[in-house]
């Protein structure tokens, strides 16, 4: 048997949403010896306001983790990916696969994880430029789902798709529709409608173990769904078919994913909740019957529901709106699930059933999901990839130049394609206003009145990008100031250290130019803008100032405005950044430590919104 080969896992998921396919599939192959990098979900569209809770949920794992990378289990990492949420974006999407490939290929020199099995869930434009610039032994695309139908804005997904198509060695599919469509692209096209754990399952209905207590106060019988209830959950019908059967328990096992008041206002529908995957047998066990109520559409015409497979490894029967997956599976299986288009037809089918006995036809429905294990789907899969891998080597190309060639993945045309971008970037950031232009809404406008005290932060390198060069420009500002009158004290504040604090070359350099110790003090201690504005505040309410003047670097007055505003907005501030500054200076050369404050300044931003500090 050759060694297992390392697989590098673009996913559609995060790791720790509803357990799938993809978590299956990765964490078994995992257990066989596989080291697995699982990459989490990086979108199929752009960021709706409730994105937010995701975007700071992804934020914490990344702040968590070693620069977005962490083990889950031997052999199996989890990268979650700090990107712009905007996949068809040109300009988001270079700087995204700048970022992740650069930590993607440093992780893998770390980990001796080369030439790896490129296993993608998600064909997005991102996506597949990664796998463009990581060599990779084979291209695997598993085709889930239809998501240019899954939302009007991710139908822009299609054309990285069909380029995936084209180009992986191998294509899997969940559904005969999928098939149909992957197949007009690639010849190497196979079904694998996602299966199910039979064996945990078999386990869990052979466990003597009782029944979950939520459960138990559920009278019966129960009809229960386990899974997400998201938009292609039918509601009108499971109200509808609870209100007419109002001696049937309707339970629903699953994370809300949608608005589901009206659910919640009926008797008899019970919401548990999202549960661990492991325990789901123990709540499946305990329906009398369990349903598929989707709704038809485009999206759902392609989806193949896994829950079916689930229900059937613990013998339960099954009712289901008529899904062409499901239609198709009735093919092949004599009709082992019930159909209900209506409320009306969905009824008559689980009063069939539940006068039919929990043990009609239960031997054909758990073979009808041992036939569908995860086990035998894997192994069929390992199968199909190691005899490709071994066609590609039996055809790699004999001549070095050719092979070296191969392994560069460089032409000429995108030679010089490269070339001729890096000339127009460097023209446009070098040569033009660009910078500045890009930098201009990093500054508030000065303001200059009088004002109780004159704060002055001090970053350590500031506006100069030097150590001990920016305190001076920032001292002879606040005592600019301070000579006009406009204020009775200067408070310097600082986590800077070298050999000294640097409030104290502050402290003493204003009192070497005439400004006695009585009008000085300092904070130390504090290391970022947000510690330098509660410091502040607290010093601020014991002197009673309410009007300050902020002497800082001209680039970070925006984030300090924001984070005053948003954490002490009793006091009032007005902006008197360095006006001489030599990083503000059209006339000087932009530099690269220049665009380096500009992107700190920029990320800086992002991270206190993330953290919600602004």
């Amino acid at each position: 048997m050759p060694d297992p080969e390392p697989i590098l896992c673009f996913s559609s998921i995060d790791w720790d949403f509803i357990w799938q396919g993809h978590q299956e599939i990765m964490s078994t192959l995992a257990k066989q010896g596989h080291r697995v990098l699982f990459v989490e979900n990086t979108g199929v569209r752009g960021p709706r306001l409730r994105d937010l809770a995701r975007i700071r949920h992804r934020y914490a794992k990344w702040h968590r983790s070693t620069h977005g990378f962490w083990q889950v289990e031997e052999n199996l990492y989890v990268y979650s990916p700090l990107i712009l949420p905007f996949p068809y974006s040109r300009w988001a999407r270079w700087i995204n696969r700048t970022r992740m490939g650069s930590a993607l290929k440093q992780w893998m020199l770390t980990m001796d994880f080369h030439a790896p099995i490129c296993w993608t869930f998600l064909p997005t434009p991102l996506t597949l430029d990664l796998v463009h610039r990581i060599p990779h032994k084979l291209l695997i695309y598993y085709c889930i789902d239809s998501f240019a139908d899954s939302t009007p804005a991710a139908g822009r997904i299609l054309p990285s798709e069909d380029k995936f198509l084209r180009e992986a060695d191998l294509v899997f599919v969940t559904s005969e529709s999928l098939f149909k469509r992957a197949s007009g692209f690639n010849r190497q096209v196979h079904l694998f409608p996602f299966g199910v754990s039979f064996e945990a399952f078999l386990k869990a209905a052979e466990a003597p173990n009782g029944i979950p207590e939520e459960m138990g106060k559920i009278p019966s019988p129960r009809i229960g769904y386990v899974g997400g209830i998201h938009q292609w959950v039918d509601q009108d019908l499971l109200i509808e078919t609870a209100r007419s059967h109002p001696e049937y328990a309707f339970v629903l096992v699953g994370p809300e994913q949608v608005a589901v008041e009206r659910l919640k206002n009926e008797p008899n529908i019970h919401l548990l909740g999202q549960k661990p995957h492991e325990s789901l047998p123990h709540y499946i066990k305990h329906f009398d019957v369990g349903i598929i109520p989707y709704r038809l559409t485009d999206y759902t015409n392609n989806v193949y529901p896994t829950k079916l497979n689930e229900y059937h490894a613990l013998g339960i029967p099954v009712v289901s709106t008529p899904l062409p997956e499901v239609m198709a599976f009735n093919r092949r299986n004599t009709q082992l699930v019930q159909i209900g288009r209506t409320s009306e037809e969905f009824g008559r089918a689980l009063e069939g059933l539940l006068r039919g006995g929990h043990d009609a036809g239960k031997a054909d429905r758990v073979r009808s999901a041992e036939a569908n294990a995860w086990s035998r789907k894997i192994g069929e899969m390992q199968d199909l990839i190691q005899r490709t891998i071994a066609e590609r080597e039996s055809s790699r190309p004999a001549h070095w130049a050719a092979r070296l060639r191969e392994a560069f993945g460089i032409r000429p045309r995108w030679v010089m394609r490269l070339g001729l971008a890096a000339l127009l970037g460097f023209f446009l950031i070098f040569e033009t206003p660009f910078v500045w232009t890009i930098a201009e809404p990093l500054r508030v406008p000065q303001e200059i009145r009088p004002a109780d005290a004159i704060v002055v932060f001090a970053g350590g390198v500031g506006e100069s990008g030097q150590a001990d060069e920016s305190y001076q420009e920032r001292v002879k500002q606040a005592l600019d100031l301070y000579h006009q009158g406009l204020a009775p004290k200067i408070l310097f504040v600082s986590g800077f250290t070298r050999t000294f604090h640097e409030a104290d070359l502050m402290m003493a350099l204003a009192k070497n130019l005439g400004v006695p110790g009585s009008d000085l003090s300092m904070e130390i201690g504090v290391t970022n803008t947000y510690d330098y504005v509660l410091q502040v505040r607290e010093t601020a309410r014991k002197q009673g100032w309410r009007r300050l003047l902020l002497v800082t670097s001209p680039y970070h007055t925006r984030r300090a405005d924001l984070t005053f505003r948003r954490n002490a907005p009793e006091i009032t501030v007005f902006h008197a950044p360095v006006p001489q500054s030599g990083y503000y200076s059209r006339g000087e050369p932009v530099t690269f430590r220049k665009i380096r404050g500009v992107l700190h300044e920029y990320l800086g931003l992002f991270s206190y919104w993330l953290r919600g500090w602004i």
